[in-house]
């Protein structure tokens, strides 16, 4: 049984591939931020792993998880936070530490001096 082996550099020709783009998006969108390789007069490579870490890179901050089977994914739900508009019952956690403080303030300035 023989075990396929990945080259470590892989040719200008062939990263696009690779990455599963066409050569215009690689050139536009990758190519930038990777270390080109000479190799020969003419030839250029890149680092497969400098590869394989510009895609974790670009999925960290634009992937999305897949769409939810029946359903709508995720990132389409409308989730509003912070305040609205309507009235809500309660108590306000703001008020409550207000109040609390106050008694406390009004029983230390209302204590007599001990003598010592």
């Amino acid at each position: 049984m023989s075990a396929t082996i990945l080259p470590r550099l892989i040719r200008l020709r062939d990263a696009a591939h690779y990455l599963g783009m066409d050569p215009n998006r690689f050139n536009a969108e990758v190519r930038p931020y990777v270390i080109e390789i000479p190799i020969g007069k003419q030839g250029i490579a890149f680092d497969r792993l400098d590869l394989d870490a510009w895609v974790d890179q670009y999925k960290e901050s634009n992937g999305r998880p897949g769409k939810a089977i029946g359903g709508k994914p995720p990132w389409d739900k409308k989730f509003h936070q912070g305040s609205s508009r309507e009235a809500k019952s309660g108590t306000s956690r703001k008020q409550s530490v207000e109040e609390e403080f106050k008694k406390v303030l009004e029983q230390a300035i209302s204590r007599k001096p001990r003598n010592t």
